[in-house]
């Protein structure tokens, strides 16, 4: 297992990554802010969906979701259905020009990456891909998991009998 020094080093380099993800949403269309791009792209990776399922994948309240629901969908990007099994939900799906605009962030998204990653070898990529799916994997869903806290050291516990 890592020492705590590679743990702090790794929690620095984590804090820092949102500074990459701040780079990635200034290339954003002035029209598709970061949550109109996140319901796009997960529309596009899990296909329709209720809204209940967005804000569960987006980890937000209702609420956001259904204010970047309603952005997207005044740009036609997306089409609100009711759905059969429940008439009072409704199923998201993309529109030909909701492709259209996930293509476009695709696009966008991949330029910026090759373009600042010029300089990594193809398996250095790799090896960032692998070692985030891994470190996702590793947190598991955490947006249902409680987050358990290790138990405080308490004065007691450290006393050695040579101490007493």
């Amino acid at each position: 297992m890592a020492e705590r020094a590679q743990f702090e080093e790794l929690a620095r380099q984590l804090s820092a990554v949102g500074a990459v993800k701040r780079d990635m949403g200034r290339i954003l269309p002035p029209d598709c802010p970061a949550g109109s791009a996140a319901v796009l792209t997960l529309l596009g990776r899990h296909g329709d969906m209720r809204m209940s399922k967005l804000a569960e994948l987006l980890a937000v309240d209702m609420s956001v979701t259904s204010r970047h629901v309603a952005h997207v969908a005044a740009r036609g990007w997306i089409e609100r259905h009711p759905d059969p099994a429940d008439k009072r939900s409704r199923i998201l799906r993309l529109t030909p020009a909701g492709l259209e605009q996930l293509d476009e962030l695709s696009r966008r998204t991949t330029h910026l990456l090759a373009e600042r990653l010029a300089d990594w070898t193809d398996e250095d990529v790799g090896d960032l891909i692998r070692l985030m799916t891994r470190l996702r994997a590793s947190f598991g869903d955490c947006r249902s998991a409680p987050l358990r806290l290790p138990e405080p050291v308490s004065e007691e516990t450290t006393r050695t009998p040579a101490s007493t």
